[in-house]
């Protein structure tokens, strides 16, 4: 099965390739795509959909090419933030409106600042993931991981984004110390890979 990621962030691309594994998984780089969509929408679907959407277009403007395009949006909801920053998680501390973004590391320091003093520090990595078969067939599925905002980054290089300040109780670690296949294995995005991989396998039976 051939998909084709609605991304031009390397960690994402990379993070999918190993998801989906035993598939083949190309960029829109990769087969020549210039690819640029402005994350406007009001949720994770939306996004998603805006990517997937514009992504498949101008593959059908390609016939000879018939993969299968899958887009995700995804990022972190604080309880103690109204669920912030969501939506927004990679735009998150942005001087001018999401223009420029800030590196992980100053994202994270002004995630911990926005926490200071606070207790209830639950949170979850969200993940909407949209798969674009045809123009008008698709299937959609969304996971979350369940976590908490420790009060320090960790030291580990594992992951990337939030990954070193986003705590798993049961694991007594942060997914930045997780290795990469156990990540995989527990995280939102692995969880909506599994559930779409399965709903394109019966779609493509089907016909």
């Amino acid at each position: 099965m051939h998909l084709l990621i609605a991304t031009m962030n390397p960690h994402k691309a990379g993070e999918f390739a190993q998801i989906f594994a035993g598939h083949e998984v190309t960029t829109p780089g990769e087969v020549g795509i210039a690819f640029d969509v402005a994350e406007t929408g009001e949720s994770f679907l939306a996004n998603a959909m805006l990517k997937a959407t514009r992504l498949r277009e101008q593959i059908d403007e390609r016939p000879e090419e018939e993969p299968v395009v899958v887009a995700d949006d995804s990022g972190l909801c604080v309880d103690a933030l109204s669920g912030g920053p969501g939506i927004y998680s990679a735009r998150f501390g942005s001087p001018d409106g999401g223009k420029t973004e800030l590196d992980a590391p100053a994202r994270n320091e002004l995630l911990l600042q926005a926490l200071q003093g606070i207790q209830d520090r639950r949170a979850r990595f969200v993940c909407c993931m949209v798969a674009l078969i045809s123009g008008s067939r698709m299937v959609i599925a969304q996971e979350s991981w369940e976590g908490q905002i420790a009060l320090a980054p960790s030291a580990a290089t594992g992951g990337f984004g939030y990954d070193p300040v986003f705590y798993l109780p049961e694991l007594g670690c942060t997914v930045a110390d997780l290795p990469a296949a156990e990540k995989h294995r527990l995280s939102h995005r692995g969880r909506a890979s599994r559930v779409l991989t399965a709903a394109i396998k019966a779609a493509l039976r089907e016909g």
